[in-house]
């Protein structure tokens, strides 16, 4: 079995594109479209957003992203394909987002989801999430929750 490779990735490759389009399928089948807060493809290609994969041999089997709010990075996307759980492919990409906030300085690392992803929650708090406030320009709502981890 190969290494899985975490690399700064482009959301508009065809792979990451089909993972992309995998987690937002995901996300509309669980939500009510007003408690749906993914970004689109294009919006996670702007100088503010950082990009990474998860590959093995040559295949792309998770990406996440990370986008700068100026003291605060925020979370914007994780995922993993179905495929490709219980490898830690999610742990390696969690430790690359945060990597990425402290090397840009950032205090602190923030995120919403979805309440019926509990396998998620587990994740951010085995990566030192706690539950917080609303923050930024999202609002409480019945499906939302907030999560932070200090980055001092």
């Amino acid at each position: 079995m190969s290494d899985i490779t975490i690399t700064p990735g482009d959301p508009r490759d065809p792979q990451a594109t089909a993972l992309l389009e995998q987690s937002h399928a995901l996300m509309q089948s669980l939500f009510d479209p007003e408690d749906n807060h993914f970004l689109e493809i294009g919006a996670l290609c702007v100088p503010s957003i950082q990009f990474f994969v998860a590959r093995e041999d040559d295949v792309t089997l998770g990406c996440a992203a990370i986008a700068n709010k100026g003291n605060y990075g925020e979370i914007k996307s994780l995922f993993v394909s179905p495929t490709a759980r219980g490898k830690g492919i999610s742990h390696l990409l969690m430790q690359a987002l945060d990597t990425a906030a402290r090397t840009q300085g950032l205090l602190a690392l923030k995120l919403e989801t979805g309440d019926k992803l509990t396998e998620a929650h587990s994740l951010y708090r085995a990566h030192g999430f706690e539950d917080c406030e609303p923050f930024g320009d999202y609002e409480a709502n019945k499906s939302s929750i907030f999560m932070t981890k200090s980055l001092n």
